[in-house]
């Protein structure tokens, strides 16, 4: 799988140390690093950003193992949700294409003042295995 330059070159798009130590501890089911990303704000209100359609591209990372998905923009943590919390079942998974997985949900499931749509795609050849194993996890969650 082909990473990008900036990630061969700087890291950027890397899972922390700190991260790739409880990943590790909690048993790493699927990784890709250095994968191209963008997230997609749609009819999207914060107290400090409005958007009615915006796109913004950037280097990413996406876990999923077995107690929780993460995903990263450049360094920075965009999805941190245990199997276990209500608001996984609250993601939506789905497949553009075989390389473009889309995670989506409603901006208010995690911050209460927030409203609209968001949706993040990783563009990855593991794509269809990080949808399987999502979309399975949601299966075995109890409603």
């Amino acid at each position: 799988m082909k990473k990008k330059l900036f990630y061969r070159l700087f890291g950027i798009g890397k899972i922390s140390a700190e991260f790739q130590l409880a990943i590790k501890s909690e048993g790493l089911i699927l990784s890709a690093e250095g994968i191209g990303g963008t997230i997609t704000y749609l009819n999207f209100r914060s107290p400090r950003q409005i958007a009615n359609w915006r796109r913004q591209w950037y280097i990413a990372a996406l876990a999923v193992t077995e107690t929780r998905l993460l995903a990263f923009r450049t360094s920075a943590v965009i999805i941190d949700v245990p199997f276990a919390d209500g608001r996984f079942r609250g993601l939506q998974f789905s497949l553009e294409d075989e390389t473009m997985l889309l995670i989506a949900f409603d901006a208010a499931l995690f911050h209460d003042d927030w409203s609209g749509n968001i949706e993040y795609r990783f563009k990855t050849p593991l794509a269809q295995k990080f949808f399987d194993e999502l979309t399975q996890k949601q299966k075995n969650q109890p409603e």
